[in-house]
């Protein structure tokens, strides 16, 4: 799984506020681009404590920095909670105001940690998979049956052009896309079928 989109949360611990963002970052370098836009979102904040967790199952990379609070206290503790949420591809920020009271190593990582799993409470969830965008031209007394196959395949339907028939372009998983065929074969005696129009080997898609 990974985040559907950018997603944010907050927390108040002893006068501190703790603000977290998170979102997907497929590569390093969109993790270091997300880093530095919610810097420059708070620039007076105390810290921007980061977690980043690129990648799945053997090709994992991850990444936190403290950001200034003590070793151990913060980075550690919300990469550990990012973690254990199951995602890939994802990113937090943790904004910290100093509220003027110290919070003690035990008092950082729990505020860290407790910070992560505020925003994963609320972060909508996505997978990750190649997908085909199709064009397909069918008579009207076949499109509710082609609209129903693309929803019962997780299909995405982009447009729809009702002319002399209806000519639809649509989104789904490769691995869905035999199972379309089949149906507008089935429909139209074996004479149409769906054309590819574009491949994408890595699109989020909604749970």
């Amino acid at each position: 799984m990974v985040p559907a989109r950018e997603t944010r949360a907050e927390i108040l611990v002893v006068n501190s506020r703790f603000i977290a963002t998170a979102g997907p970052a497929f590569r390093l370098d969109e993790a270091r681009a997300f880093l530095a836009r919610i810097r420059a979102e708070f620039p007076d904040a105390t810290h921007h404590v980061s977690a980043f967790v690129i990648g799945h199952g053997n090709s994992v990379t991850t990444h936190c920095h403290d950001d200034g609070e003590p070793s151990g206290t913060a980075g550690r503790p919300a990469l550990a909670v990012l973690q254990g949420s199951g995602l890939g591809d994802a990113a937090v920020v943790i904004t910290r105001y100093f509220g003027g009271t110290r919070l003690g190593t035990g008092g950082l990582v729990r505020a860290y940690g407790d910070a992560v799993r505020k925003v994963l409470e609320v972060l909508p969830r996505a997978r990750k998979a190649a997908t085909h965008t199709v064009r397909l031209t069918v008579p009207y007394a076949g499109f509710e049956r082609v609209r129903r196959v693309l929803v019962a395949r997780q299909g995405q339907l982009l447009t729809q052009d009702f002319g002399a028939e209806v000519t639809l372009t649509a989104r789904l998983a490769v691995a869905e896309f035999e199972a379309l065929q089949a149906a507008i074969r089935e429909l139209s005696n074996g004479e149409r079928q769906a054309e590819i129009l574009e491949t994408n080997p890595s699109t989020i898609l909604p749970l």
